[in-house]
């Protein structure tokens, strides 16, 4: 009897022009469905969202400032509440830095407009006056890669709690993605934000456990000289094993 070939006897005895075409195509189709969506480094798309404060183009609110965009499994949810009274807390920390704050969640419209009555009253002396886009259709956090996989109710996949800081650029600059069980913390929000605003300015980068008001380290493709000119309060160079000098911080 004769043998039937494979499927991978017979891709491997194809031609090598057709072969590559063949990996290339599977190739592409595997990592266009394992690769993540929207991340660090995309643009955001210029979506039209409805939001408690009007509609908007995301490019014409975002416009050239910093922008926190972050969302939320539902309103009138604990950990949620928590969350946008923080926010709400921190806004004049974050306003100060230039940043707008924009919410989201698959809610409609009312139902954020009473919830923000619960959040107010739970953060003293707070106001949620940042908008919050409402996502019934829940096509907006798709497109911005904020679907949690695993909470769901009724009508599909719930908001997971992510959060993109947005460059000037318009482009993501920083992702966060907790579980519905775990509020994020606002402190780390408004201490990754300088981080990333430290070093759009200047050729730093931040250490672990890094604190706003802390040393910085010059960055590797910066040489001594040019440190010298760009640094003139002067920085310090930590006398290593190696006797390799790129670990050096100053204070900007």
């Amino acid at each position: 009897m004769q043998a039937t070939a494979q499927p991978t006897c017979q891709l491997l005895l194809m031609p090598r022009s057709l072969h590559a075409r063949t990996t290339s195509l599977f190739c592409t189709s595997y990592y266009s469905l394992k690769m993540p969506g929207l991340t660090i480094g995309d643009t955001i798309p210029d979506l039209e969202v409805e939001t408690t404060n009007g509609k908007y183009k995301l490019h014409q609110f975002c416009a050239d400032s910093w922008t926190i965009l972050f969302s939320h499994p539902g309103d009138f949810t604990p950990v949620c509440t928590t969350e946008l009274g923080q926010m709400a807390k921190y806004s004049s920390e974050f306003y100060q830095r230039g940043v707008k704050l924009l919410g989201l969640s698959c809610d409609d419209l009312e139902s954020h407009k009473e919830w923000i009555k619960d959040i107010e009253a739970y953060t003293p002396g707070a106001k949620v006056n940042y908008p919050i886009i409402s996502d019934p259709s829940r096509e907006i956090i798709k497109q911005l890669n904020m679907v949690d996989p695993d909470e769901k109710d009724s009508n599909g996949n719930l908001p997971s709690r992510a959060l993109h800081i947005v460059g000037p650029d318009k482009k993501i600059k920083l992702s966060f993605l907790y579980p519905a069980t775990t509020g994020r913390n606002v402190d780390e929000v408004l201490r990754v934000l300088e981080s990333l605003q430290k070093a759009s300015k200047f050729k730093v980068a931040t250490p672990a456990n890094w604190k706003p008001g802390e040393k910085c380290v010059i960055q590797p493709s910066v040489t001594n000289e040019q440190a010298k000119e760009m640094f003139p309060q002067g920085f310090e160079t930590k006398d290593l094993p190696s006797k390799k000098e790129y670990l050096r911080f100053t204070q900007v």
